[in-house]
């Protein structure tokens, strides 16, 4: 069982063993994807039904479909910038259940401020609670000039270049969602600011499959992120992800492998949301 004391590396990550836990309660921040002829968003028609303020997603968390681990929601809602421009948040909570909240309790909250108009993150904010251990990240991202300001609980701010059509850990599995063009057999290369990095992810588009959960029975595209993604909960295993194929594009079931086997997302219930203004 994992311990506070383990929660956290020296650099103010989070260890390994805690990444077990949070991974279990976080696994829907999949990066989201750019093709690999670096197409711009303005260059690809989104689907903006996978868009939809008011949604609502909950999901519950266990280990290799044994031991329960938390609930994860993810929300859309509306929200307007002091200069006016509107924006959407989407928002993800999780929390531990069962024996997990006994002895390891985590409470999270991630936000991500996206812009639609370019189709990109402008902040991302986390608050993290893994046992005893606190952390706080914030991401404010200056497209224009190409840096993002990255601060970590009360360390000094660091500027960081960024290359073009960059997204946050979060708001790319939001991007991923407006893709059309998840076409079977083919491989989107994406690229993601995680961490003081810019990382370079292949999304592989794998085949179709039925897929049953407490939410209903689904047509899906399923996915799998390669090569194995050091992001933010520093997880070095295999993601794989079966989205609705429809519209939508709503991620019913994600599964993430690890050495002792796998932390398994499911989802439980959906609100719908309503259409983008």
């Amino acid at each position: 069982m994992m311990t506070a004391a383990n929660a956290f590396d020296r650099s103010g990550r989070m260890g390994r063993p805690a990444a077990l836990c949070t991974l279990a309660l976080g696994l829907l921040l999949l990066p989201g994807a750019f093709s690999a002829e670096e197409q711009t968003a303005a260059s690809i028609q989104p689907q903006v039904e996978a868009l939809r303020p008011g949604e609502i997603l909950t999901y519950d968390v266990s280990w290799s479909n044994i031991v329960t681990a938390g609930i994860a929601t993810m929300e859309i809602k509306e929200g307007t910038l002091p200069d006016g421009k509107q924006v959407l948040r989407f928002i993800v909570t999780t929390h531990s259940a069962g024996l997990v909240d006994k002895f390891y309790r985590v409470n999270d909250r991630l936000e991500s401020v996206f812009d639609p108009g370019i189709m990109q993150s402008l902040k991302l904010s986390l608050n993290a609670s893994h046992g005893k251990k606190k952390r706080r990240r914030e991401l404010v991202f200056d497209h224009e000039n190409k840096t993002v300001v990255s601060r970590l609980n009360d360390d000094p701010p660091q500027t960081i270049e960024i290359p073009d059509q960059v997204q946050d850990a979060l708001s790319s599995l939001y991007y991923l969602r407006t893709r059309s063009d998840l076409i079977v057999g083919t491989t989107i290369v994406i690229t993601v600011h995680d961490s003081g990095k810019n990382w370079s992810v292949e999304i592989q588009i794998l085949g179709r499959e039925k897929v049953t959960t407490p939410a209903g029975k689904f047509a899906t595209i399923k996915v799998r992120t390669y090569p194995k993604y050091e992001g933010v909960f520093m997880n070095k295993g295999e993601i794989f992800v079966w989205i609705t194929d429809d519209g939508r594009r709503i991620p019913v079931l994600m599964k993430s492998t690890i050495s002792i086997g796998s932390i398994v997302s499911t989802l439980r219930s959906i609100v719908p949301g309503k259409a983008m203004k």
